[in-house]
């Protein structure tokens, strides 16, 4: 249960509207929590004045929660902060049954090829779009008709989102992303072990110079060859479909593992075997071994070392983002050390503070004094380091296109643009790129996702409008093809326009 102090609650109702339970209302213009609260903390971190405390004794009949590290303390038919659960007669009974099938998955077509006829790279562009795609052709697939329309899309509404697997700082959320001076694009939310950019977008590549370098710059990317860019107040990128990246001049060899966190709940086991305490450095959670509940599963009680890092939840802190160790500003193993309590630990205990990808390690031991000395690295204590490196993936770039067909293109492929809109959504159409899968987003229009890796060779262009140019493919069946208006009359057999290819 969490407490509010009066004398220094401002009634401002940020608890109020932060609570995940709505057990916090106010009363006389001062906070009041009510039964249903499940102690989660969440007022305690959002409140600016300091008022709220957590009080240490469960409340009566309350269920601790297991299921994430909040560890909610919920009371008989009220549920946690996440929704999930209700304790029920001292229970914790899931809010929802299992999901055996789903019915909402929107299965293929079953007689509609994941591969169509033939590609659209080198097919070329018909202009203005009222005209007919450049190639249309036919063929028997499983004893289906089917048809493949190509042409080579020139789509200002495009982009693309490149992953950066690294375990270092480039720049903050939302930093300008420059070529050459020009800004290109941004730097967008972190992903699992790696950074994301955002390159191009419409307003960008509309947006006079700048979108002609954008536009070269995404076919680069897209087409596989080595751009460098500039992060605002960050870092240099040198960077590569398929290959590692390059920071500040230096190659990132290896992507983490997991967050802190997760890299101590995976290798709890092997940790406490050889040391006292661990340390597992990360900008986005540092995890601390004995205090992690997975430390607990495994036998250990927390060793009194505090961490240098903002506190989440038991054995997970918020580090902060630097050019340090593990993307923090923490730059030697001491110093991932705030204070040790020695209450709580022992002269001679040894801690092992590592990065996630294990490329980092140093071990301390803890002085008389509460202080802590580096000492050398034993060898069972690099084993459990290399057991964690050894489970890192090579660092690479990867990048997905993006793009909306839902314009101008679609007269090329019927004279009803609305139904292969419609065809592409109900999957009567499969809609590739270059001969690769797409991801369809919902919602109007064919906006899709595509992996350039899984493309043809060098399939990307662009045109000084500026515009990227896409190699799109509409596979459907002819009846389809028929009912939603398309340009029956120029159908050709595939094998035709095959063998004009090889004249």
């Amino acid at each position: 249960m969490m407490l509010v102090d009066k004398e220094l609650c401002k009634g401002c109702g940020i608890c109020v509207k932060n609570c995940p339970v709505g057990a916090i209302g106010l009363v006389d213009k001062k906070a009041e929590i009510y039964e249903a609260c499940a102690s989660c903390g969440v007022c305690l971190r959002v409140c600016p004045a300091g008022a709220i405390t957590r009080r240490e004794e469960p409340a009566a009949q309350a269920v601790k929660c297991r299921s994430c590290p909040v560890e909610c303390e919920i009371k008989p038919e009220f549920q946690g902060a996440c929704r999930r659960y209700t304790n029920v007669d001292g229970r914790l009974v899931r809010n929802r049954p299992l999901a055996i099938t789903n019915t909402n998955s929107g299965a293929a077509h079953p007689e509609v090829p994941a591969k169509p006829l033939i590609t659209a790279v080198g097919s070329g562009t018909e202009y203005p779009c009222c005209k007919p795609a450049p190639h249309i052709v036919a063929d028997s697939v499983d004893g289906v008709e089917v048809v493949t329309v190509v042409t080579e899309a020139p789509l200002s509404y495009s982009g693309i989102k490149v992953k950066i697997d690294c375990n270092r700082h480039i720049g903050a959320e939302g930093a300008k992303v420059r070529r050459e001076g020009q800004v290109i694009g941004m730097v967008d939310t972190e992903e699992y072990g790696a950074k994301m950019l955002s390159i191009g977008g419409a307003n960008i590549l509309s947006s006079g110079r700048a979108g002609f370098m954008a536009a070269r710059t995404i076919v680069q990317i897209a087409n596989g060859e080595r751009v460098t860019l500039q992060v605002e107040q960050g870092s240099k990128l040198e960077l590569q479909v398929g290959h590692a990246p390059i920071i500040d001049d230096i190659a990132e060899e290896k992507m983490r593992v997991g967050c802190g966190s997760a890299t101590i709940g995976m290798f709890a086991g092997q940790l406490s075997k050889v040391v006292d305490e661990a340390i597992i450095l990360d900008y986005h959670v540092i995890g601390l071994l004995s205090e992690h509940r997975a430390g607990e599963e495994v036998g250990m009680k927390f060793s009194g070392v505090v961490v240098n890092g903002r506190k989440s939840t038991r054995g997970r802190y918020f580090g902060e983002a630097g050019h340090g160790w593990g993307g923090t500003h923490i730059e030697t193993p001491i110093q991932a050390v705030k204070a040790v309590d020695m209450h709580l630990a022992q002269a001679g205990m040894k801690i092992l503070v590592t990065e996630t990808t294990g490329q980092k390690a140093g071990l301390l031991e803890v002085q008389a004094d509460g202080s802590v000395k580096e000492v050398a690295m034993t060898s069972d204590v690099q084993a459990a380091v290399d057991l964690i490196a050894a489970n890192c993936e090579d660092a690479r770039v990867a990048a997905v296109y993006v793009g909306g067909t839902g314009g101008s293109a679609r007269a090329g492929v019927t004279n009803y643009p609305i139904k292969l809109s419609k065809a592409v959504h109900a999957n009567e159409a499969k809609l590739t790129i270059g001969g690769a899968p797409t991801f369809i987003l919902p919602g109007g229009g064919i906006n899709f996702m595509v992996d350039v890796e899984k493309v043809v060779p060098k399939a990307f262009t662009w045109v000084a409008t500026p515009a990227t140019v896409v190699p799109v493919e509409y596979t459907l069946t002819k009846e389809t093809y028929q009912k939603i208006g398309g340009h029956m009359g120029h159908i050709r057999p595939v094998g035709e326009v095959a063998a004009e290819q090889k004249e």
